[in-house]
This record gives C-alpha cells, sequence and structure tokens, in this order.
C-alpha cells in the first residue's frame, strides 16, 4: 500500500525533514510512526496525501509513483485517503452532519447517497445521535470522532493520521485507537503519528521509530516489496 525508498525531504529553509527514509506498509496493516518532536513525522504523512513533494527518493501509494503525479491529479489520489490531524478543523457554523457529508458534497454524490454514507459513518464512531449538533456542544473526544467519521466516509483504503489523541485523556484516546482498529479489520491501511509510546506499545501493531529525520526501527524491505 504504502513504500518509501530512499526518501528525503529538505525544506526551501535547509531543513532536513526526511534523510534516506525506507519502509512499506501493506495493504490492510495498522502501523504507527513515532519520535520526539521535529523527528519527520508530519513531513512523512505529508509525503503521502502529496501536501508536500520529496526532494530525493520514491514514494509509492497502490504501487503509483508519486513522483509523476501531476498537480491536477492530487485531489484523484486524495480520495483514496482519509486524512485526520491533532485539530479535527471542523466548521463551527455546520452541524455534524454538514461536517461529515463536506468530502462527498465535493465530490458531487447524490443528496440520497450522501443521507446514507453520513450516517454510515456516524454510527462508526457511535455519534448517530449527534448529526444535527453543533461542534461547539461537543466535546474534545466527540469532536475528534467527528474528524474520523469525515475521514472515512468515502470509504478510503487508507487512513493517515497525525498526533489524533494529542489532546485527549487517556481513556479517549484508548478509544480512538480502538476505533482505527476496527478500520483495520475491514481491510483499510491504517497508518498513525504518535509520540505516545505508552499508548500505542501495548496495541501489537509495528512501530516505525523516526530520530532526527531517520528511521531507526521497524522498517522492512522497501526495496523489493510490492
Amino acid at each position: 500500500m504504502i513504500r518509501f525508498i530512499n526518501v528525503s525531504k529538505r525544506y526551501p529553509n535547509g531543513q532536513e525533514a526526511l534523510q534516506k527514509v525506507s519502509f512499506q506498509v501493506k495493504p490492510g496493516e495498522m502501523a504507527f510512526l513515532t519520535g520526539h518532536s521535529g523527528a519527520g513525522k508530519s513531513s512523512l504523512l505529508k509525503l503521502i496525501a502529496l501536501i508536500e513533494r520529496s526532494s530525493q527518493g520514491q514514494v509509492f501509494v497502490e504501487g503509483q509513483n508519486l513522483n509523476g503525479i501531476k498537480h491536477k491529479d492530487i485531489p484523484f489520489l486524495r480520495r483514496k485517503m482519509g486524512l485526520i490531524f491533532q485539530n479535527p478543523r471542523l466548521l463551527k457554523e455546520r452541524t455534524v452532519f454538514d461536517n461529515v457529508a463536506l468530502p462527498l458534497i465535493i465530490d458531487g454524490y447524490r443528496h440520497q447517497d450522501i443521507s446514507r454514507r453520513v450516517r454510515g459513518a456516524l454510527d462508526k464512531v457511535g455519534l448517530l445521535d449527534k448529526e444535527k449538533t453543533y461542534p461547539d456542544f461537543l466535546s474534545q473526544g466527540e469532536q475528534q470522532r467527528v474528524g474520523i467519521a469525515r475521514a472515512v466516509v468515502n470509504k478510503p483504503r487508507l487512513l493517515l493520521a497525525d498526533e489524533p489523541t494529542g489532546n485527549l485523556d487517556p481513556d479517549l484516546s484508548r478509544e480512538i485507537m480502538g476505533l482505527f482498529n476496527q478500520f483495520k479489520k475491514v481491510g483499510v491501511t491504517v497508518l498513525v503519528a504518535s509520540h505516545d509510546l505508552a499508548l500505542i506499545a501495548g496495541l501489537k501493531h509495528r512501530i516505525l521509530t523516526l530520530k532526527g529525520g531517520q528511521l531507526i526501527s521497524g522498517m522492512v524491505d522497501a526495496q523489493h516489496g510490492k
């Protein structure tokens, strides 16, 4: 599903965010990306979502070399992905239903399909009874679950999460990780960046560790992977 081959990322200010990183995440696998603040976790996820482009090396998603994707085709690539952030960035003037529906509206889905998919996504995250609620009336954990519902409403094959539990207490953090594990069980590939080692160590999934932009553990042979 995801393959990095000797990938480096240097920003215009000279910062070397990633240095010759190689790894593979197989279809349907759930893996964690960890490391100190500034280790390169967010940069790595941005390369997969083509928010940024690599300076060197090759990034593949579902066998497609992202180096060759034109700017106009990036939205089509992102339709395969669900993106989740520490701050779910909900539209406060819109209801929960409308926030989750937004990706489907942008993609031109029919009204009947939007209603069915949104309610299905909200049901998966346990918020079906909150569809008419506005974000300011939700707890932080509920807001994050709305963000997850929005990320999975178009049934992506790949889910990327950047510090999704950074603002949550330990119980809510475990709840959110449990949701990710449910998606993994139905075949979604999940890659979660997190600095919470105590949380992810007990979840029995592979951990990729970055230090100073270099991958120091958790790698598999990406050179010959598929």
